[in-house]
């Protein structure tokens, strides 16, 4: 079983402000996460998971909604999936 390791600016990320969809798409993508690995996440079509280049190459994105991403990447060796950030479909690097 994978773990899943969230920066600490995730939660302000996911703050009051954020919809109720989008945390419960989030915890969904969490779930996922942990028992089918990554590969499970590309399986999932709704999703739309995706590898990033450029300034984020080695990231990869997952889409919760239209517009919110959950962005992170994987640490295999460890079982490890570092969620870097939750946005508002914003690929600038913080």
């Amino acid at each position: 079983m994978w773990q899943i390791e969230e920066h600490r600016r995730v939660d302000k990320q996911l703050s009051a402000s954020t919809l109720i969809e989008v945390l419960k798409r989030y915890e969904i993508w969490k779930d996922i996460a942990r028992v089918s690995e990554p590969p499970g996440l590309r399986a999932i079509k709704g999703f739309h998971d995706e590898a990033l280049s450029g300034e984020w190459k080695g990231h990869r994105s997952s889409r919760l909604g239209l517009e919110w991403r959950v962005i992170y990447r994987v640490v295999a060796n460890v079982l490890l999936i570092q969620v870097v950030q939750v946005t508002a479909h914003d690929y600038r690097r913080p």
